[in-house]
């Protein structure tokens, strides 16, 4: 039995990763965590995200450490915001807790303070822009694609999404630009980014490569936030299961897509 405990808890992706986990016959949620003063605490989790009584109450993150102590879980799922995400990775590091982690929006400075704690705890983690398994197909055919037509196509990315994302360009459209710009051995900001926010798309991510002779185009598109969370199922069985101690993994290496 994996048990996992989840930061952000109260959020769209923290309520979608509970009711997942309930599902599954090999998982138990063990403790549920959002902000600070957060107005939920002391509700169930369970009961929050429309699954019934599990038993779990909503705590603030200030009381991290110690609930990550008491309820000693394998694996702390992280969907909240960058500065939010660098505290609970280094508390997790310390307490021995394996990540995996969809939160975006990191600087670079953030990322290395996340993956200087991991180095140093020892512990598994997966960290990922998107978790969906149709994004890292995406991402791996942008990579071929770029392989295959060469750096005389103009490449230009369009995402959207609903009007409450925080950061802008997404952290999959970042992640396709750093993956073709390495393929053409560009600069990264030689790639334009065009973000759209209207209403509630749950996301949306075009690749155009182009010349003025012709346009070729990669596009996902998700239909619902739970194919996000389908896939952070497979990255906490990965973590546990095949997780490399001190080393960060993301979805290609869930997938085996490298």
């Amino acid at each position: 039995m994996i048990r996992v405990a989840v930061c952000g808890a109260c959020g769209r992706m923290g309520k979608l990763i509970v009711r997942q986990v309930a599902k599954h016959d090999d998982m138990k949620l063990v403790a549920a965590i959002d902000a600070p003063g957060t107005p939920s605490a002391g509700e169930d989790a369970g009961e929050l995200a429309g699954v019934g009584e599990l038993g779990v109450k909503i705590v603030g993150a200030d009381k991290l450490a110690e609930v990550l102590k008491k309820s000693n879980p394998d694996v702390l799922v992280d969907f909240t915001k960058a500065d939010a995400a660098v505290q609970n990775v280094k508390t997790a590091s310390e307490a021995g807790v394996s990540v995996v982690m969809g939160t975006t929006g990191f600087t670079v400075e953030q990322r290395a303070e996340l993956e200087g704690a991991i180095n140093k705890g020892g512990i598994k983690a997966v960290i990922s822009p998107n978790m969906s398994v149709g994004v890292n197909v995406f991402f791996k055919s942008a990579k071929e694609t770029a392989r295959m037509l060469g750096s005389d196509y103009g490449v230009e990315i369009v995402e959207a999404h609903h009007v409450h994302k925080r950061d802008a360009p997404s952290g999959t459209a970042l992640r396709a630009a750093q993956i073709i710009a390495e393929e053409f051995g560009w600069s990264v900001d030689k790639i334009k980014i065009k973000s759209v926010r209207e209403g509630d798309i749950v996301g949306e991510h075009t690749v155009i490569f182009s010349t003025p002779e012709e346009r070729v185009e990669i596009v996902h598109r998700a239909q619902s936030r739970e194919t996000f969370a389908a896939g952070v199922m497979k990255a906490i069985r990965h973590v546990v299961k095949k997780g490399k101690a001190g080393v960060v993994q993301d979805m290609q290496d869930v997938l085996e897509l490298r």
